[in-house]
């Protein structure tokens, strides 16, 4: 008996040539990034200076860095150094689904923070409040919308699953009621959750991230790549290609990139992301999709999908591939994978056959930071004068706020709830270095595919991984 493909796979579905003429034109500049309304990038670091906090990194997690330390005390004077220009990386071209989790969900939450919970989604919650009314307190237009989101059941096995994770105001959904709503006829169920989920444009928050910290203060350095990292006993000193910043504390918040601190390179492994923008929807073919409200949309398997809506409608949808290059290897010829956008140009299909001849204006991809954990870790080295913030693993847009706040309170010395946190106190189970990291990537990747053809029966491999409390997603 021949088991029936998943709903996604790697099998096409649609016709090739219509999938090539759907990306025929589309640019390879990531959507949000495609804007006249970018702002000019500030003048790289000439010679030397001083400053009580340097951050390295003009990403979220810098940028957060250097805007609450400034909100914890604006006499502080603080020096953040970006490599190119403000946002051009993971912070300008990602989905942008801003979640309240810290955890990546509640099922890896329960799997390594079973004991702290209650604490991380309390933080996470007051996180999340904070964020938005950051925000608002200084005027940035991030295009920040509180809809909530779709979780789609794809497959049989999914849909159990599903229903037992209604939890508060969420709304389940049968295939009867998918019907009466003229969802795709891909959902076997679906819930409908709002708490937790606001959707930004990543760009304009990277620039009005930038703007707020420009007006506190801050000197920002673009075109500023930071080359190494000094100890000098009561202060540090970091070496760019025109000059130094000496500071008395550094937070570093390089993302993915090879870190200054050799010792936690490790942790994080460079994970490509690819993502597709449709042409702008008329109300009739939103309407004849099931899709009238603001909220996004994600599918429950382990390669999983994401899609929103912009500002003027199009559909956004990434995700399912998640690509590791070997090496650890971070070019910019491998933000694009023609393999990749045809695969999510036949899913999209897949799921909106009625919107069959539309066609892609972006497809773009990228580096995320993935950890073992799918989580972020924090930490301090060179006896406290330096914290690292990394692992995001593609849940940073709220999450990078929160670690910035950590790194500042370990670089304060300061005891506090997020400091006690085991995600700032133990690290994930590190990602050996090639030539193993290839093979063993590959071998994992290949069993969440396994798992998710075989009705998410985890095979032996998984198994073992999970138990030493390792996870792959794509």
């Amino acid at each position: 008996m021949t088991r029936p493909l998943p709903a996604y796979s790697h099998v096409r579905r649609t016709d090739p040539a219509m999938l090539r003429e759907s990306l025929r034109d589309a640019s390879t500049t990531p959507f949000w990034l495609d804007s006249p309304g970018a702002p000019d990038p500030e003048p790289p670091l000439e010679g030397a200076t001083t400053a009580q906090l340097g951050v390295v990194g003009g990403g979220y997690c810098g940028l957060w860095t250097a805007l609450r330390a400034k909100e914890r005390d604006p006499a502080a004077d603080v020096v953040l150094l970006e490599g190119r220009r403000i946002g051009w990386a993971a912070s300008g071209r990602n989905g942008g689904f801003c979640e309240s989790s810290l955890t990546h969900g509640s099922e890896n939450g329960e799997r390594h923070f079973a004991r702290e919970l209650d604490v991380l989604d309390r933080l996470a919650a007051e996180n999340f409040a904070e964020l938005a009314a950051t925000l608002e307190r200084h005027g940035i237009d991030a295009e920040y919308e509180e809809t909530g989101v779709l979780v789609a059941a794809t497959e049989p096995h999914q849909v159990e699953g599903l229903r037992a994770s209604v939890a508060g105001d969420d709304v389940y959904l049968d295939r009867a009621e998918l019907d009466a709503r003229s969802l795709p006829a891909v959902y076997r169920a679906a819930v409908q959750k709002h708490a937790g989920y606001a959707y930004v444009n990543p760009a304009k928050l990277a620039w009005g991230l930038k703007a707020a910290c420009l007006a506190l203060g801050v000197r920002v350095f673009e075109g500023t790549p930071a080359l190494g990292l000094h100890d000098l006993d009561d202060r540090v000193r970091v070496s760019t290609p025109a000059g130094a910043v000496t500071a008395d504390r550094v937070a570093l918040a390089t993302n993915g990139f090879p870190s200054l601190l050799k010792r936690t390179r490790l942790y994080t492994v460079p994970i490509y992301d690819y993502v597709l923008m449709t042409e702008p929807l008329s109300p009739a073919q939103l309407a004849g999709i099931g899709w009238e409200g603001r909220h996004g949309v994600t599918d429950s398997s382990r390669q999983f999908h994401y899609s929103r809506k912009s500002a003027d409608d199009r559909i956004l949808f990434g995700g399912f591939d998640a690509i590791y290059h070997p090496g650890r290897r971070i070019r910019p010829a491998q933000d694009q994978r023609e393999e990749t956008f045809e695969a999510l140009a036949d899913h999209f299909f897949t799921t909106y056959p009625s919107l069959a001849g539309i066609r892609f204006t972006h497809k773009w991809g990228g580096m995320i930071d993935m950890s073992t954990k799918l989580v972020a870790f924090h930490g301090r080295a060179l006896g406290g004068k330096a914290a690292y913030s990394a692992g995001y693993t593609g849940l940073g847009v709220a999450a990078t706020r929160f670690g910035a706040d950590t790194m500042l309170d370990l670089l304060s010395g300061e005891d506090s709830e997020r400091t006690r946190l085991s995600m700032a106190r133990r690290k994930p189970v590190p990602v050996p270095p090639e030539p193993f990291a290839t093979p063993l990537i590959e071998l994992m990747r290949r069993a969440v595919v396994r798992s998710d053809e075989r009705g998410g029966k985890d095979g032996p491999l998984l198994k073992l991984a999970d138990a030493f409390g390792v996870g792959f997603d794509s």
